[in-house]
């Protein structure tokens, strides 16, 4: 293991984790603003559905570990929601099944720390026209509506306020706009970067209001090796250094609210560049 132990922030799920690390991807983006403050697992898995993560939850999140995550978002749905293959094969999950998976990873993840957060992502809405388009007659039999991805959601969210774990319900967050298929999706189901940005707005909305000790919002967090160095830049005054695990990037002042821009310039602090 790579010290020291920064907080662990996993990532599980299906193609839609599986792919959050690509470029603009709201993998990406956790991990840059979490830089210095927390590691962000990857555990995404293309075409899984919630039976799949049931099958190795043990493995991924073990109980007798030495070291538990701080946090757990968890994205399963999307598959689950598509219609039952002829065959009886494929990804389909029927909706009362779908459920206990989801509770069963819930309890699991609750069980093994006090501390260990958790944060349910619902699946977002789809496009059928664009999925025809993008994968032509593939899914043919097995389709995945906005319908369903609707009713799935939904029942998440139910769920989820059963057991007063935290969920965002993307199927709602992303139609806030007519051309929300064209702005989030880049085939009728996998997220853009456009919709990667609503991905990571709705998590750090949830992380920022939650009333966790400790917090887990990334402004919030202490910095990893945080104390001031003589090694820094020097300052304009020429005698003291800038302490560099203070500055904010410029990029990531997207992501800070109004309060937390006016304390950022009552620190005099300038956002860099690099």
């Amino acid at each position: 293991m790579v010290g020291p132990g920064r907080p662990q922030f996993v990532l599980f799920g299906s193609s839609i984790v599986q792919m959050s690390l690509s470029n603009g991807g709201w993998g990406a983006r956790l991990a840059d603003l979490y830089d210095r403050k927390a590691d962000i697992i990857l555990r995404g898995y293309s075409g899984w559905n919630s039976r799949n993560a049931l099958e190795v939850l043990n493995k991924i999140f073990p109980q007798d570990a030495a070291v538990h995550p701080s946090l757990v978002i968890v994205y399963f749905g999307g598959n689950d929601a598509m219609q039952p293959h002829p065959s009886g094969l494929g990804p389909h999950v029927p909706l009362p099944e779908y459920i206990d998976n989801m509770k069963t990873i819930a309890l699991h993840l609750r069980s093994l720390s006090d501390k260990t957060r958790i944060v349910f992502l619902t699946c977002p809405p789809a496009d059928e026209a664009m999925i025809r388009q993008y994968y032509g007659n593939s899914f043919d039999k097995q389709e995945r509506t906005n319908e369903s991805c609707r009713i799935y959601s939904n029942a998440l969210v139910d769920l989820c306020k059963d057991l007063g774990i935290k969920v965002i319900n993307l199927w709602t967050a992303f139609q806030h706009r007519d051309d929300w298929a064209a702005a989030y999706l880049m085939d009728g189901i996998h997220l853009t970067s456009e919709g990667s940005k609503i991905v990571v707005k709705e998590i750090l909305k949830v992380l920022r209001e939650a009333e966790w000790e400790p917090s887990l919002y990334w402004m919030s967090m202490p910095a990893e090796f945080s104390e001031d160095s003589p090694y820094y830049p020097v300052g304009l005054d020429g005698n003291t250094t800038i302490n560099t695990s203070d500055i904010i990037s410029q990029w990531k002042i997207k992501w800070m609210n109004d309060k937390e821009l006016e304390a950022l310039a009552l620190k005099s602090l300038v956002p860099i560049r690099f």
